[in-house]
């Protein structure tokens, strides 16, 4: 049996910025992939699956335009566009309402990460990829702290 145990997180400053960022690139992922499978269908094609928009999002971070998508995790960008094929598909086959573009604004800040990414100890917990480089000082905005100390008890932590 899997458990389940939800924490509260205490990002600093920096370290809610980072967050929000990829909050924004999950957005943006999810809105361009719309776009794409909108223009298709446009132009007379079917759905386009999220291996062939994951290839096409590659091909764009090649560009000078695109590059930025690069300083972050590649699995936001494909959580992003896989629940977004997710929401086409079920509107096709009838199961939902078309899927809508997310504002700013208006839209639930959410960002994927691997849960096998995920370092537990009892203080905090080390999220994937908020930093790209390979300084110990900065690998430090990885690290945020547990609100609760001890909340998830020390036996079932993996080291």
């Amino acid at each position: 049996m899997i458990k389940t145990y939800k924490v509260m997180l205490l990002p600093n400053n920096k370290q809610r910025t980072k967050l929000f960022e990829c909050a924004g690139v999950a957005r943006w992922a999810y809105n361009w992939t719309l776009e794409q499978q909108q223009i298709n269908y446009k132009n007379g094609g079917k759905f386009l699956n999220d291996k062939t928009l994951r290839k096409r999002l590659t091909e764009l971070k090649k560009t000078q335009e695109y590059k930025w998508l690069t300083n972050y995790s590649n699995n936001i960008t494909k959580q992003a566009i896989k629940d977004a094929c997710i929401a086409c598909k079920n509107f096709f086959d009838g199961r939902a309402k078309y899927p809508k573009f997310k504002s700013k604004k208006k839209s639930k800040k959410s960002f994927y990460q691997d849960t096998v990414k995920i370092l537990i100890t009892e203080t905090h917990v080390k999220l994937e990829k908020l930093t790209t480089s390979k300084k110990k000082n900065k690998q430090n905005l990885n690290w945020i702290k547990l609100a609760e100390i001890g909340r998830i008890p020390v036996g079932l932590l993996k080291k």
